[in-house]
C-alpha cells in the first residue's frame, strides 16, 4: 500500500517556481476585498486633496526659508 501512495504522489507534476508564484498570486488576489467605484472615487479625491495641500505647504515653507536665508546671508 505504501508504494501505491508514493506512486500517486510521484505522478503529480510539481509546479516550478514561476507557476507556483502566479498560482499563489491569483489565490491571494481572490482574497482581496475590492473597493466599490464610489469608495475608489472618494479615496482618490482624498489623495489628491492631501497631495495638493502638502505641495502648497511645502512650497510656502520653501519660499519662507529661502527668504530667511537670503536675509541672514545677504
Amino acid at each position: 500500500m505504501a508504494k501505491a501512495k508514493d506512486s500517486k504522489k510521484g505522478s503529480r507534476k510539481k509546479k516550478n517556481a514561476i507557476q507556483r508564484y502566479f498560482s499563489e498570486t491569483m489565490g491571494e488576489l481572490r482574497k482581496v476585498t475590492w473597493p466599490t467605484r464610489k469608495e475608489a472615487t472618494n479615496l482618490t479625491i482624498v489623495v489628491i486633496i492631501v497631495t495638493l495641500t502638502m505641495s502648497i505647504l511645502l512650497g510656502f515653507l520653501d519660499f519662507i526659508y529661502t527668504k530667511l536665508f537670503a536675509f541672514i546671508l545677504g
